[in-house]
Order: structure tokens, then sequence, then C-alpha cells
């Protein structure tokens, strides 16, 4: 079984679609949208384990140039 969720992501001002495609990019981001609101985008990845996706956001995704901050919000399956 593996685990999903979706990363919200603030960038700095003028690079969301920048950030968009190259989040989109990274193995395990299944999509990275741009988004208006308090974030800039908003992807969603899938990873093996917890520890795979924390690795994979902090690892890869938080190095993308632009992005200024993450949330990483895992799905649950009640």
């Amino acid at each position: 079984m593996s685990v999903n969720a979706y990363l919200l992501i603030q960038c700095e001002v003028g690079k969301a679609a920048q950030v968009a495609t190259e989040v989109s990019a990274i193995d395990g981001v299944l999509s990275a949208e741009d988004v208006t609101g308090p974030y800039d985008v908003i992807a969603r990845a899938e990873a093996g384990t917890i520890d795979d996706l924390g690795k994979m956001v902090v690892s890869q995704v938080q190095l993308v140039e632009g992005i200024t901050r993450t949330l990483t919000c895992p799905v649950v399956n009640l």
C-alpha cells in the first residue's frame, strides 16, 4: 500500500507556473497545478512509505527554485 499526499506550496511572486512545471517532473508527483489563494501550487504525490514521501519532499520538492514554503498533507482512508 502506498502513501498519497497533497503538497501545498507557496512560491515567490511570479514563479507559480515554473514551480508547477518543475514539481510535476519529479518522480512520484502525480500532478501539480497553479491555484489561487494562500498557496500558489497544489501537487499530489505518491510514495511507498511516509518516510519515502518525506525524503521526496525534503530532497527534491523543496529544492525547486522559487519555492518558499511547503505543507505536506497525507491522505487518510477512513
